[in-house]
């Protein structure tokens, strides 16, 4: 997903816009560009590739001004280039624009713009945009603005700068996230408040159809019908020190450490030892809905769709429902038979996901109760679904998710603990035993993190396979394919993950020598079964990683490698077996030269279809 920063104030917006771009970096970008107000000029500058070249660029004398907005693109329309990069000028050289997001029919309105005499330098749909605004303006940059919209099919969050209107910049968004950050005497826009956290924690969030005019003394948010909003600040929890490295070579590295605290995190306040069981303010009002509903299904993308797996498997032994589990991007193209007697839960880390979103928006539409688990406070979907619980994992930098995961598994096993207490599934001993388990996690993950050397080892061995195959069963055959995926983000390897038993329908046919073969073993109901299948792999001279349970000596007969982790309770095994996995991607990745927190072609959150 692209960045947006915009700054207005008394001081010179480069070096601010440009710090806040950097704070962006993680969203994942292939070309930045920043447009500044000096008096009635406007000036700007743009180059592919990394910042560090837009700062050459910027950073001169004379480049300067006390407005401006800057842009990092993912492209979508147009290759990765000087000309395709943001902020895109109109024909007329008196409007700036930067854009997150895709205008549907941006085609039909270059057409009809260009049969009035706009001429264009880009490839991209922004710059359609941009000239758009230009042929709504008549001296009121709001007014051009949301007309322009009005005309608009897609998704955008925009910022927008006028010649003849210094100190001010015009925001709009709809299905793509722009918050304002309110400071003293200057104010930000920007599409994360990563942007300018050192700055302030006041912020403004926009919802969709909303448009913010900001001037370095206010804040002025309307909608597109031009009726005024009084919209509420609020203050946000996060710090410098937790978007900065710490310390360490890099944001993956850093949150893979941090998961004994983020899990903690997650649990903190909520479990009720004496009762077994887990109290959730978020959802304690629809509890007696969830239970009562027809079935439940949960939609997520990517990462949170593996952590929605082991949720499949966590109600449906918990509670006793019938549950679905949705890629988000599918769900709405089906004949879903989702109504008011179902739950729907969105998983996602930002609460920004695109797809997650508008799966979310057509079951509230169907009457459906809807939850969501989601990191990002005051995001889209924390804001919009009936009920939810926030993850409290803190920033996740890197664009490979590891300590969100872990605590989107930690929330789901506390909502499906409490709704298993209610509905009589799970007695008070065992509810008393499972909070105990749940708070032993924070040890565990710390001892596993203790054989980091180890998993180096192995990933030195290893980096140069071209190949790999996860095997997991029941809730470990989610971990498998979070596992493969974490190694394809970051390392470029190709990897699959598979129930352990569908090898022998298909990828058995894989393996040789050369395939690295991860099977995750650890002591629980499907461990014989998980054992043949290693045999299995070791006939045909496959080499088997095994992640198995502390004290199991049986395993090292047929594994090469065994990476132990704790002991624990079946339904919260899946926090500690992912770990090693997630280390082992990332030492590979670190031998390989790849850029483990900003991988090639990936942005953190995919905020357009």
């Amino acid at each position: 997903m692209c960045g947006i920063v915009g700054f207005t104030g008394p001081e010179n917006a480069v070096p601010l816009i440009l710090n806040g771009l950097k704070r962006l970096e993680y969203r994942g970008y292939d070309s930045a560009g920043i447009s500044v107000l000096k008096d009635t000029e406007l000036l700007t500058r743009k180059k592919e590739g990394k910042i560090k070249n837009l700062e050459t660029s910027a950073l001169t004398e004379g480049f300067s001004g006390t407005t401006g907005i800057g842009h990092t693109r993912w492209a979508t329309h147009g290759e990765p280039s000087d000309r395709n990069a943001h902020p895109h000028v109109s024909m007329d050289g008196q409007i700036s624009l930067v854009h997150n997001g895709i205008i549907e029919n941006y085609d039909s309105l270059k057409t009809m713009l260009s049969a009035e005499g706009y001429t264009f330098q880009s490839d991209t749909d922004t710059e359609v945009l941009t000239n758009l605004v230009q042929h709504n303006y008549s001296g009121d940059l709001k007014k051009a603005v949301i007309d322009a919209l009005k005309s608009v099919i897609g998704a955008y969050g925009i910022a927008v700068m006028h010649r003849d209107h210094p100190g001010l910049i015009v925001a709009a968004r709809f299905g793509s996230p722009l918050v304002i950050g309110v400071g003293q005497g200057r104010n930000f826009v920007a599409s994360d408040a990563a942007a300018f956290i050192e700055h302030t924690n006041n912020i403004i969030y926009l919802s969709d159809g909303e448009i913010s005019v900001v001037s370095a003394e206010k804040v002025e948010t309307f909608t597109i019908d031009e009726e005024m909003i009084d919209k509420q600040v609020s203050e946000v929890m996060l710090s410098l020190e937790q978007i900065e490295k710490g310390g360490y070579e890099h944001f993956m590295l850093k949150e893979i450490h941090e998961q004994p605290k983020t899990i903690m995190d997650a649990m903190r306040g909520r479990l009720v030892e004496a009762d077994g069981t887990s109290h959730l303010g978020g959802i304690s009002h629809v509890a007696g809905r969830i239970l009562w509903s027809r079935d439940i299904s949960i939609t997520a993308c990517g990462t949170s769709w593996h952590a929605a797996l082991i949720g499949q498997h966590l109600f449906e032994s918990f509670v006793h429902k019938p549950v679905r589990v949705d890629y988000a991007s599918e769900f709405r193209y089906r004949h879903s038979l989702v109504n008011s007697e179902s739950v729907v839960i969105a998983i996602s880390q930002s609460g920004e996901t695109a797809d997650t979103l508008a799966a979310l928006r057509l079951a509230r539409e169907r009457g459906a109760l809807t939850l969501g688990i989601v990191n990002a406070v005051g995001s889209t979907i924390a804001r919009e679904t009936d009920a939810g619980v926030y993850v409290h994992a803190g920033p996740e930098i890197g664009v490979a998710s590891t300590k969100a995961f872990t605590s989107q598994v930690t929330v789901l096993a506390l909502i499906a603990l409490k709704l298993g207490r209610m509905l009589g599934a799970i007695s008070i001993d065992d509810g008393r035993q499972k909070v105990q388990a749940l708070k032993s996690l924070e040890h565990q993950v710390k001892k596993i993190l203790e054989s980091d050397s180890q998993i180096r080892d192995i990933a030195a061995r290893y980096k140069d396979a071209r190949n790999f195959l996860y095997l997991g069963r029941g809730f470990h055959f989610p971990v498998a394919l979070e596992g493969a995926l974490k190694l394809k983000e970051i390392s470029y390897i190709h990897a699959e993950g598979y129930p352990a038993a569908e090898m022998k329908h298909g990828p058995i046919a894989l393996i040789d020598e050369d395939m690295p073969v991860v099977v995750i073993a650890t002591r629980d109901e499907t461990y014989d079964k998980i054992m043949s299948n290693i045999q299995e792999v070791k006939a045909r001279k496959g080499t088997v990683i095994a992640i198995a349970n502390e004290g199991d000596e049986d395993i090292q007969k047929f594994a090469d490698h065994c990476i132990y982790i704790p002991k624990t309770e079946e339904f919260i095994q899946p926090i500690l077996s992912v770990v090693p996995l997630q280390l082992l991607s990332y030492h590979i990745a670190v031998m390989r030269g790849c850029n483990v927190d900003q991988p090639r072609n990936l942005a953190k959150s995919v905020t357009v279809e």
